[in-house]
């Protein structure tokens, strides 16, 4: 493959200008394996490689041992024209002015994954930070025990393994696709690389952080505070206000968990919260559905809110 010569002009102008090489910087050219692995934005597999063994320059890396996970295989090709919009509804990225989210949607990929799926697990290597744009996120952590204990169900616009990404740690907990969930994933390595290169995206992203720190904590107090029955009353309230619809004469939450689910974002015991919901329901406040929770009576939740 010819695509110039050096003696006819400069090797930074035919690397920079020719269409060839303009592609090979596409990531969405490359296919195979390099095409779906989670590395493309930092790595691309060796496009020589590709070439001399199968003269298909955006083919897999031949000598590359790396396999994409099934969990990242299927790439959501509908998200990378949305990627600012989604950056400006996110907490972490809403504050940046639109060049620097031009910058950060630039390297970032989407990713789809099945209910069920995991997105990743306690003590992966924190190679992507990610955005929910689309779905529910469990976000759990096993004790010494074996069992899980949900910490956090995460929702559009939601940042997922921030910290640990940041600080270049493994995640601390283990985060599985509550139903069909689109993520976007900006590879870290890249995003640092911005950061050095544009002390704005530094300012925004600081008070992004900062209101996220500011949910958490008011989070921590709602849940944790007080008496369980509110806490449980305020849990359902908070759902209602996200993902609920009226339905019914109500307000169906379309959310299916189990009573230790609930028990561990409540902070309590399964017991607890199987006397709760069972008095709930006779009381026909909260009615338990195979796919969800119709609220039936709001008002008596929020009085329960606040006792």
């Amino acid at each position: 493959m010819v695509r110039g010569n050096v003696r006819d002009g400069a090797l930074v102008a035919t690397c920079r200008d020719d269409a060839v090489f303009r592609r090979l910087r596409e990531l969405d050219a490359l296919e195979g394996r390099c095409g779906r692995c989670r590395f493309r934005a930092v790595c691309g597999g060796s496009r020589s490689h590709a070439f001399s063994q199968t003269e298909n320059a955006f083919a897999s890396d031949p000598l590359c041992a790396c396999e994409p996970g099934p969990e990242v295989e299927e790439y959501d090709r509908s998200m990378p024209d949305d990627l600012q919009a989604l950056l400006r509804t996110t907490a972490l990225f809403r504050r940046l002015g639109a060049e620097d989210r031009s910058r950060v949607a630039g390297v970032s990929r989407a990713a789809t994954f099945k209910r069920g799926d995991t997105i990743f697990r306690e003590g992966d290597a924190s190679d992507d930070l990610l955005l929910i744009a689309r779905g529910r996120v469990k976000v759990f952590k096993m004790t010494r025990a074996g069992k899980d204990v949900i910490l956090e169900i995460f929702g559009p616009g939601d940042p997922l393994g921030a910290v640990a990404a940041y600080e270049g740690r493994t995640y601390p907990a283990s985060a599985v696709a509550l139903e069909e969930t689109t993520c976007v994933l900006v590879p870290r390595q890249a995003f640092f690389a911005l950061l050095e290169q544009y002390p704005s995206l530094v300012r925004g992203l600081l008070v992004g952080l900062t209101q996220r720190l500011v949910e958490l904590t008011n989070r921590i107090a709602d849940l944790t505070g007080g008496r369980v029955e509110p806490r449980f009353a305020r849990l359902f309230l908070k759902m209602a206000g996200e993902i609920g619809r009226a339905e019914r004469g109500g307000v169906f939450i379309p959310m299916a968990l189990s009573r230790q689910e609930l028990a561990d974002l409540a902070g309590t015991t399964i017991e607890t919260c199987i006397r709760i919901m069972s008095r709930w329901g006779k009381q026909n406040i909260i009615v338990t559905e195979k796919d969800g929770f119709l609220l039936v009576d709001r008002k008596a939740l929020e009085a329960l809110s606040l006792a």
